[in-house]
């Protein structure tokens, strides 16, 4: 059977680090990593997200700071808002929790943040630098990261010449995912829904990443025996046998299948699920640290 990988323990760990490193930096320098998180509009999801993130920040030592907008918010509002925060000298991360209201165009809010205070990695330079493999400068979108670090922690540092197939082809996880798999020298095939003998290309990847979105699509027979599954799926499906109208939540991949055939696989929930916030919170740190001067800690 394989190793279950407990993403909840990894992220508690760099937390902690993340902890260690905001009063070493708030000690030597006066400088008190500080997040900015912004919500517009009412949907459950974000408030939720939204939520935790703040508590995380509020419990490592940052300086937090949350604004929640109307639903109704002017795009130019919006604008103005990133336009102070990038100034702030006291905040080092911005996040606009995604989605928002249509009448806001995203990708021009998200490209407004500067770059160096764009902790969730979609400004179109950090983008680019992942891209070209300097990975050692960029912000990288907080998912793929955390996955990366998973995938670390079972694999340890060196993942020369291994083949690693990342099923999903999205800006936020597949892309950055390969991009990053890439810099570690591993053989990267990026599969989607178009790809010819899904399974096939599957069965040859000694790291494989499902990022599709759709529930326990990856069967077992499509993992290669000893390989290293990261489920980035989160999937709510119908559960009957919990009672009428009760769901639970899956992943990408069949996890009782895949289980007996990989090396070492991530639950779903408690997988990549809470890497996602404690990566945040590492990309917080390590934007302080560079603005004051300071080589950023490792997690």
């Amino acid at each position: 059977m394989a190793e279950i990988i407990d993403g909840k323990k990894v992220a508690a760990d760099v937390v902690e680090a993340a902890k260690q490193a905001t009063a070493a930096l708030e000690k030597e320098t006066g400088v008190r990593p500080g997040l900015a998180v912004v919500l517009v509009g009412e949907d459950p999801a974000s408030q939720v997200y939204v939520g935790s993130k703040s508590r995380t920040a509020k419990e490592i030592g940052f300086h937090s700071v949350q604004h929640t907008l109307p639903a109704d918010t002017a795009e130019a509002d919006l604008l103005a808002l990133v336009d102070r925060l990038n100034r702030d000298e006291a905040v080092h991360g911005i996040l606009v929790q995604l989605p928002l209201p249509a009448h806001i165009d995203a990708g021009k809010v998200i490209q407004s943040i500067a770059p160096e205070k764009d902790v969730d990695g979609f400004h179109f330079i950090n983008v680019g630098k992942l891209g070209t493999g300097e990975t050692a400068t960029a912000f990288v979108p907080c998912t793929p990261a955390g996955a990366m670090l998973l995938i670390r922690r079972v694999r340890g540092d060196d993942l020369s010449g291994l083949s690693a197939v990342v099923v999903g082809r999205s800006n936020i996880v597949g892309k950055p995912m390969a991009n990053l798999l890439l810099a570690a020298n591993c053989t990267v095939t990026i599969a989607h829904s178009r790809t010819k003998d899904l399974p096939a290309v599957c069965r040859g990847a000694d790291i494989l990443v499902a990022a599709v979105g759709r529930p326990e699509m990856v069967k077992g027979d499509w993992v290669k025996p000893g390989a290293t599954v990261i489920d980035v799926g989160i999937n709510r499906i119908p559960a009957p046998e919990k009672g009428e109208g009760k769901t639970r939540l899956v992943g990408d991949v069949a996890f009782a299948e895949a289980e007996k055939q990989a090396g070492a696989i991530t639950p779903v929930p408690g997988g990549v699920g809470p890497m996602t916030i404690a990566m945040l919170m590492a990309a917080t740190v390590t934007s302080a640290y560079r603005a004051a001067g300071r080589t950023p800690p490792t997690f």
